[in-house]
């Protein structure tokens, strides 16, 4: 399994590690693309403020320490991708909880995971990075839209990378716009939406969940990597199929309802349906 993930806004403060060194981190063909963001990035921090915020989107609360730790990347300290998201979905994630395993288990959940990210284009749970600011939604000098960048040369390494492996999706639209699968890595694919469901007057009413969706996903992705580290020790099961991580879910006690694509080549999509 590979588990797509969004990042969060919300980051840690700090790292304490030696500054980035982007060949390191998972995905190395695209180390070069990796620097050209962040120059531009850092060009951009560091020149006017009021030109800086309009094409990141800040206000000026957020953007005395976003500009400040864009301008320094180089040489910013750096920490696990693990430890640098926060948010709902990292909190019910517990990403740092499931890497506390042994070294084999870690290993199998870091290979897992892949965070999209507007600066990284995807990184590795345990990819050292220092905290930034910039979403994949935007449009930065030099380089362009963001989304549109990361997907050329993002798309062959990923599909190399999801070959043979159920894809679940939980990243915002602003991500998955860097990564579309297709063919049959879609037809492997099941992305997560989460639903509310109501009763009102006696009508079964149901809506899409928006921010607290995040919270499920994270549930989510984190039961499955637990379920899927423990079928090591043959406590846990391993889900291959759209069919089976429906069933393990259920099992797990989510209500589930598993929602086939209308054509070939297009993904899967998992309702997780919550009660008020």
């Amino acid at each position: 399994m590979l588990i797509l993930l969004p990042p969060s806004e919300g980051k840690a403060a700090e790292g304490d590690g030696a500054p980035v060194d982007v060949a390191a981190l998972a995905l190395p063909e695209v180390a070069e693309a990796r620097e050209a963001v962040m120059a531009e990035l850092v060009e951009l921090c560091r020149g006017p403020e009021e030109h800086a915020r309009a094409v990141l989107g800040l206000s000026a609360a957020q953007a005395g320490e976003a500009l400040r730790r864009n301008a320094a990347l180089p040489t910013a300290p750096t920490l696990r991708a693990a430890d640098l998201y926060t948010g709902v979905l990292y909190d019910r994630l517990r990403l740092p909880e499931l890497l506390a395993a042994d070294p084999a288990t870690a290993r199998r959940i870091a290979d897992s995971v892949l965070v999209f990210s507007g600066l990284w284009g995807a990184v590795g749970p345990q990819d050292r990075v220092p905290p930034y600011r910039l979403s994949m939604g935007v449009r930065l000098p030099g380089i362009g839209a963001l989304a549109a960048f990361w997907r050329a040369r993002l798309s062959d390494l990923l599909t190399k990378r999801a070959e043979g492996r159920l894809l679940l999706d939980c990243r915002s639209s602003t991500y998955a716009a860097a990564w579309r699968p297709t063919g049959e890595t879609a037809e492997r694919t099941v992305a997560v939406r989460v639903l509310r469901e109501t009763v009102s007057g006696g009508q079964v009413r149901r809506s899409v969940v928006s921010h607290m969706a995040k919270a499920t996903r994270g549930a989510v992705a984190h039961d499955l990597l637990a379920a899927s580290a423990a079928a090591s020790t043959g406590t846990g099961t391993v889900a291959d199929t759209p069919e089976e991580v429906a069933a393990v879910l259920s099992d797990l006690g989510y209500r589930t309802e598993l929602v086939e694509p209308e054509r070939r080549g297009r993904p899967w999509t998992l309702d997780v349906v919550e009660r008020d």
